[in-house]
């Protein structure tokens, strides 16, 4: 039985998972409506939320698995990446925990907490294990990375093959929902009011990103003896948007819708879409089938390279239906297996944490008082 925490950003989560295959309870704390009338998270802020939640939803996790304290075998904790205040009250309530316990504690990278969201649920699910080469594509609002990933015995093992050069994808969206007014989060906005425009009205390309042949720096041959890599780049498609804001004359409607959905409480979806005209609507459609399209494009791409079986699309932008729909149809097209997590398992939580620290938990890889956060914090 391992407890899970996970405070990374403006989410937090505790949950019960046994054997890394079988969620007992999970209990997340969001701060949604705190952040949202700055359009974003603020770090100090979500470190006194995490402060205030952190205890009580782990109580409320114990209780709903029907679990003493002391039937937990380990403590796992998200040690980053992620905001260095945030991550640091689960690190200090895990480790304190663990110690007051005398059980063992294990430090979990966010990142690969995302890719064992889909393995603990294709194992709940009993589905067949993932064939090998596995390619996890984890995209969310703070990541867009492209990872081999491969067992050996109880251990997972990690090679970045891609990486966004700026800004993450989801990044992409919630900031180009805000300049639109949408407000925040507006990934999901973005996606639901997609289906009501014209994906081809509004023209985005992506410039190639090339690694040169010829490199001359030893830094840069160091970075790119590991093989081709497949790298992301999504701050130039938000300048563009801005663009066809700006040369559209659009900002006097966006600041008006803005106002408008700040009056609401709970907007709806046909508050959404009654506060956008069909100018607007195509350009949202526009924006996500570029992003999508992208996305798409670069995995799969690596995944011939690398003559991959199994792909886990894993994070918050994982829950767009247009990327689902996407990867779904190209993956049958190529009789690649496409696996994604759950869209309550995509966003942040703590079952993906105690479910990768499982094969720690088997290999002994337990971490030390001293463990401390680490805000950009490697996968490998």
């Amino acid at each position: 039985m391992i407890l899970g925490i996970e405070s990374s950003c403006d989410e937090t989560a505790a949950a019960v998972v046994r054997s890394g295959r079988h969620l007992l309870a999970g209990v997340v704390a969001s701060q949604i409506a705190l952040h949202s009338p700055y359009g974003g998270v603020v770090p100090e802020l979500a470190s006194r939320e995490h402060l205030r939640s952190v205890l009580p939803v782990t109580r409320a996790a114990m209780e709903k698995a029907g679990l003493a304290y002391q039937d937990v075998d380990a403590v796992a904790v998200t040690s980053g990446p992620g905001l260095a205040g945030a991550l640091l009250t689960g690190v200090s309530f895990a480790k304190s925990l663990a110690w007051a316990l005398g059980k063992p504690l294990i430090a979990v990278n966010h990142i690969e907490g995302h890719i064992h969201a889909v393995l603990l649920e294709e194992s709940e699910r009993a589905s067949r294990d993932v064939e090998f080469p596995v390619l996890a594509l984890v995209v969310s609002g703070g990541h867009t990375h492209l990872f081999l990933a491969e067992r050996r015995g109880t251990s997972w093992h990690y090679r970045n093959v891609g990486h966004t050069r700026d800004d993450a994808a989801g990044e992409a969206f919630d900031k180009t929902a805000k300049l639109l007014g949408l407000g925040y989060p507006g990934g999901p906005v973005i996606d639901r009011l997609a289906r009501f425009g014209d994906a081809k009205a509004v023209k985005f390309t992506f410039a190639q990103l090339k690694h040169s042949a010829r490199q001359t720096s030893k830094r840069a041959a160091v970075a790119n003896e590991d093989g081709p890599r497949f790298d992301f780049s999504y701050s130039g498609i938000k300048t563009a948007v801005l663009r066809h804001v700006e040369l559209h004359e659009m900002f006097p409607a966006i600041e008006e819708r803005h106002h408008a959905l700040m009056s609401i409480a709970k907007p709806t979806d046909e508050d959404y879409r009654g506060l956008c005209d069909q100018h607007t609507l195509d350009l949202i459609a526009s924006f996500q089938a570029a992003v999508v399209g992208d996305l798409t494009k670069r995995t799969l791409a690596a995944c011939e390279e690398f003559g991959v079986r199994t792909l886990l699309v894993t994070g918050g932008v994982a829950a767009n239906s247009a990327l689902r729909a996407s990867f779904e149809k190209q993956g049958a097209r190529r009789g690649l297996r496409v696996c994604f997590p759950s869209r309550g398992m995509s966003t942040d939580n703590a079952a993906m944490i105690a479910a990768a620290a499982y094969p720690k938990f088997l290999a002994g890889e337990f971490a030390g008082m001293d463990l401390t956060a680490e805000a950009n914090l490697k996968l490998r």
